[in-house]
């Protein structure tokens, strides 16, 4: 419950902005520390750490939505970063280490368990409150029975706001040359797609525990996809982890007391599995982006990849919702219903808030920690939407809850597996 209080403290909106200011003074702060210690040293001190190789940015990013889960606000964004050599021999200096009489000095910053706090628990803060926003957007009913369905809309105005904070960070940390636009456009597109998808879902009846649920199974058409072309192998530990997710969220869909609200339309539930097929398709340009990248030599910022691809999910987004006729009659929707409005604003703000807090932590940190954070924050967006958007479940409800999260849970320690062996290799 304290987490609900903060969340509706009239502080939110000036602590969400200094913490976002910070993470965007961040990499200047920083870097006027290092030059007044740099003024201070000796040319020899000069000398020695002009020999440094000391990368400023990930050596790759690879972005994908989650959120493609309902919270995930994003174009629920998966990235990967390399820090610098894991197999680098014990004393090689890594980014921000700094040489004084031959011995390797760490600069001085924030403890590691503080960077930690601010890191997961703006994300946790972010995106629990995007969630439950998205979620009252869609079940908000106007005084004249009608409701909001302009799902495309809505994703115009979310990539708005993390194309403005995208631009912001960009400035700051310096934008990137020579980056291949034509895969973050594909990227972009496919992305923005899902997210739609997902809105649609909600629109049309789906529950949001079993949304969300159901896109942590993102997993199942990467996998269908991967063994029709060929060339993939599985465990039999990643079927039976996609079978109890899948296998989960059914049972939740089925297990909803009666009188506790709407059941998961057919056309929800379409729409959701049509998310889950664009989220594998979105995997797949971000490899190729990834590629593309890597072929011209270019290794993009986060605030690069922040900036460019919601640039084009905003373009894609504004295309199809003008055809659509959602931008006019989504302005009139909210002009009539001011309270929508406000949580629209929110919804968008939060997003790009916690795309930021998500940049941050794979900045500090490796990235199964991100996954770590991500994942759990999945499991607690459900529960928070069960007990406080009264989602009232029977006893086989409850079993899908504990199996879908069972599985996700699996997902998490096998990751961690797989990560603990390549550090013993």
């Amino acid at each position: 419950m304290l987490v609900i209080r903060l969340m509706s403290c009239p502080l939110r909106k000036v602590f969400c902005v200094l913490a976002l200011l910070g993470l965007l003074l961040q990499p200047s702060l920083a870097a006027n520390h290092n030059k007044a210690r740099s003024v201070a040293s000796t040319l020899q001190r000069f000398s020695t750490i002009s020999s440094i190789n000391h990368p400023s940015t990930p050596d790759s990013v690879r972005s994908a939505v989650s959120v493609g889960t309902p919270n995930s606000g994003t174009s629920l964004i998966n990235v990967d970063q390399k820090m610098g050599s894991d197999n680098a021999p014990p004393g090689t200096p890594k980014a921000g280490d700094v040489t004084h009489g031959g011995n390797l000095e760490k600069p001085v910053g924030l403890p590691d368990g503080l960077k930690l706090l601010i890191g997961a628990g703006g994300i946790y803060g972010a995106f629990l409150y995007y969630g439950s926003l998205q979620e009252d957007v869609f079940r908000f009913v106007a005084p004249d029975g009608t409701k909001f369905t302009q799902a495309w809309f809505l994703q115009v105005l979310e990539a708005l706001a993390n194309v403005i904070i995208g631009y912001i960070g960009m400035q700051v940390t310096g934008a990137t040359k020579g980056i291949p636009l034509r895969m973050f456009g594909i990227s972009g597109a496919a992305q923005v797609s899902a997210k739609a998808c997902t809105s649609l879902a909600l629109a049309n009846g789906l529950s949001f525990p079993v949304a969300t649920l159901a896109k942590s199974g993102k997993m199942a058409p990467v996998m269908m996809g991967s063994l029709l072309l060929g060339g993939a192998s599985y465990t039999v530990r990643e079927y039976l982890q996609v079978a109890a997710i899948i296998g989960g969220t059914a049972i939740v869909s089925m297990g909803k007391k009666k009188g506790s609200g709407s059941t998961s339309s057919t056309l929800g539930v379409f729409y959701i599995v049509l998310s889950l097929v664009l989220d594998g398709v979105t995997a797949g340009f971000q490899k190729r982006l990834k590629t593309e990248t890597a072929k011209v030599g270019v290794k993009p910022k986060p605030y690069d990849f922040m900036f460019w691809t919601n640039l084009f999910m905003c373009l894609t987004a504004i295309v199809i919702a003008g055809v659509l006729g959602e931008v006019t009659s989504g302005i009139s929707y909210m002009t009539a219903n001011p309270e929508i409005l406000s949580q629209i604003v929110k919804f968008a703000i939060c997003s790009a808030v916690g795309q930021s807090f998500i940049f941050y932590t794979i900045a500090n940190f490796d990235p199964l920690v991100l996954s770590t954070v991500t994942t759990t924050r999945k499991i607690f967006s459900v529960l928070l939407s069960i007990f406080l958007k009264g989602h009232s479940l029977s006893v086989m409800g409850w079993s899908g809850i504990a199996m879908a999260c069972g599985g996700i849970l699996s997902e998490l320690q096998d990751k961690m597996g797989t990560k603990k062996k390549k550090h013993s290799n």
